[in-house]
């Protein structure tokens, strides 16, 4: 995974939206949302629900 596809994961999986992880992240909505389309092709990801499992089994959110 790419770094900045790492940064994406645990904003997204934290329920940020797409317009919120572009501001934290000082890139645009576009970039975040391809990496969100990478990272769910990747990892085979189905829904959102897949990908925040995966954020707290790898630590990088908590509950």
């Amino acid at each position: 995974m790419a770094i900045r596809e790492k940064d994406v994961l645990p904003l997204l999986a934290d329920g940020k939206s797409i317009k919120e992880g572009a501001r934290i992240l000082r890139i645009s909505p576009k970039t975040v949302e391809s990496h969100k389309y990478n990272i769910m092709k990747k990892l085979d990801f189905e829904n959102m629900t897949d990908w925040t499992k995966t954020a707290i089994v790898k630590e990088l959110i908590s509950l």
